[in-house]
């Protein structure tokens, strides 16, 4: 865990971002508008939670979790045989766990929390984009510029390219970062804060229901806990993800319920 401090910082993309990176049409605005955010001092997890970690959970409680979205060539399809321990892709126990569903990830900090006598949790929302950000106030934490995503992120580059059938047609990098799929934990550089992988291996849960902009929440680092509460927000991107998708502020909602193939967590503290 890192310490992250106490803080004041904007929370969303910045004037003009979505429009420059090329965001689709049907994704802009949901990171708007951009508000000043005020939180108390939080930890949050160096790395993602590995497979490893989420094996101990999984054989001290007997948590089922079969069934997991993933890539079929052209598209986006549950698979009923696919699980934390088989993605569709090959992982061992130093990478990060994915196919887990928000509810699985709620049910892994309660387990940890219990197991040691603290009070994990997911993080918010506005800890994530804080913790992400590391004091910068870029596109992403290295800067603007997204030819260099590949010494800091894992994300849809050449090696996805090459690699993942069907991929060749994805927007991707123009760099290689070595992995087509999910790279161990903490293999690329961190942000300032120390964190590994706030953007890129796979994207993250956070506590919040979600909301299809910033209209209306919180400005005190709080989870929302208003809107579609059976939608969670996601944060960071993905392997799967090109440039566009490895933004600080880019963010998604999905159901807490469901598991995809690139999606994971980190755990965070009061």
């Amino acid at each position: 865990m890192a310490v992250i401090p106490a803080g004041r910082y904007l929370m969303g993309a910045t004037p003009g971002e979505e429009e420059r990176e090329s965001l689709a049409d049907e994704f802009r605005g949901r990171s708007e508008p951009q508000h000043g955010v005020t939180l108390r001092r939080f930890s949050i997890g160096r790395l993602e939670v590995t497979r490893g970690e989420y094996r101990a959970f999984v054989e001290a409680t007997g948590r089922p979790g079969g069934g997991c979205f993933v890539w079929a060539r052209t598209r986006f399809e549950p698979d009923p045989l696919a699980s934390w321990r088989n993605p569709g892709y090959a992982q061992d126990d130093a990478h990060p766990v994915t196919c887990v569903s928000w509810e699985d990830a709620t049910a892994y900090t309660a387990w940890l929390g219990r197991r040691t006598g603290r009070n994990y949790r997911l993080p918010t929302e506005a800890e994530w984009e804080y913790a992400a950000r590391a004091g910068t106030g870029t596109v992403r934490f290295w800067g603007d510029d997204a030819r260099l995503s590949c010494e800091y992120a894992n994300g849809a580059d050449a090696a996805a390219a090459a690699q993942i059938p069907g991929a060749e047609d994805w927007p991707t990098a123009a760099c290689d970062d070595r992995h087509a799929y999910t790279a161990p934990a903490g293999s690329y550089r961190p942000n300032a804060f120390g964190l590994h992988d706030m953007q890129g291996n796979v994207e993250e849960w956070t506590q919040d229901c979600w909301n299809a902009n910033y209209a209306a929440t919180p400005r005190d680092g709080s989870a929302a806990t208003a809107g579609d509460c059976s939608q969670r927000a996601v944060r960071g991107g993905s392997w799967e993800d090109g440039p566009v998708g490895l933004r600080v502020a880019y963010r998604v909602g999905s159901p807490a319920s469901v598991r995809v193939h690139r999606r994971g967590f980190r755990v965070a503290a009061d």
